[in-house]
């Protein structure tokens, strides 16, 4: 019963969607309403194979981070979401723990902020929502396992970016968000995600154990960041962090210096668009 129900949902919710409220081309004439298998396998980092059971009823419980994944790239309200991991035989993460719904008015900023990249991270500094211009400046962060959206599990372990730092550069980051990451940890400490992160990291990297074991605690402040484009060069850009009211989620703006050559460079992305997208690396 609860394999059939979570097959229905999938579906119903697939079906309420349009192509431009996800941020994607309406592309060829569609025969049926909603979005394609494809285009939610490629928003929750799936494979259509797996989706396509999953919504036939014939795929066994999805782990909590495909749940996530899932509720995340159909847009769920909170109580979907506590529906959608009920159905998947899951406790509800967000009870209790980080809430990684982004509320409408987020939503529509991301939307309608065209001409500045704009990420939306959680506490965990997982990617929430990406628009189009962020993914064409670092490429695609937020497709693939789940580990692999997380900036920090990126940076510790060596995952290919866009982002140029010096040694000194990289050492005050990564103080500055293990720190962050421990103030997360001290506001959710039954959150499931972020145990499990910061367990992963701990085994994988042993810089990040050093850090942790200094337990130093504070909130990750707006900084400055450069990043070496394929196509339109080096630029250095403002991250301005913005905090969501009530929640913990946080808005990041990528902003240049009006008239300088980076201004310029930002304003060849936005006309060159996703084209060259690709991945992060």
């Amino acid at each position: 019963m609860e394999r059939e129900e979570l097959a229905r949902c999938l579906r119903g919710w697939r079906d309420r969607l349009t192509p431009a409220s996800v941020g994607l081309p309406a592309g060829a004439r569609r025969r049926a309403p909603g979005l394609r298998r494809a285009e939610v396998a490629l928003l929750a980092g799936l494979s259509v194979d797996y989706l396509a059971r999953l919504e036939q009823g014939r795929a066994g419980n999805p782990s909590p981070s495909v749940v996530e994944s899932l509720a995340r790239a159909l847009r769920l309200s909170d109580d979907e979401n506590a529906y959608l991991f009920r159905l998947a035989g899951h406790a509800d993460p967000r009870a209790g723990g980080i809430s990684r719904h982004i509320p409408p008015g987020v939503r529509r900023m991301l939307d309608r902020m065209t001409d500045t990249p704009v990420l939306v991270l959680d506490a965990a500094w997982q990617v929430v929502a990406a628009n189009p211009l962020l993914i064409a400046l670092l490429g695609e962060l937020s497709a693939g396992p789940a580990r692999d959206q997380n900036l920090l599990w990126r940076h510790f372990t060596g995952v290919p970016s866009r982002v140029v730092a010096t040694a000194g550069q990289d050492a005050a980051f990564e103080s500055a968000a293990t720190a962050d990451l421990r103030a997360a940890a001290g506001r959710h400490p039954d959150d499931p995600l972020l145990r499990g992160l910061i367990a992963d990291l701990r085994r994988a990297s042993p810089r990040f154990e050093s850090l942790w074991q200094e337990r130093a605690v504070s909130r990750h402040a707006s900084s400055r960041k450069t990043i070496l484009h394929p196509q339109v060069g080096p630029l250095t850009l403002d991250c301005d962090v913005l905090t969501v009211e009530g929640s913990d989620l946080r808005a990041v703006l990528y902003t240049a210096v009006p008239g300088s050559s980076d201004d310029d460079a930002l304003a060849l992305l936005r006309t060159i668009g996703t084209q060259f997208s690709g991945s992060a690396s």
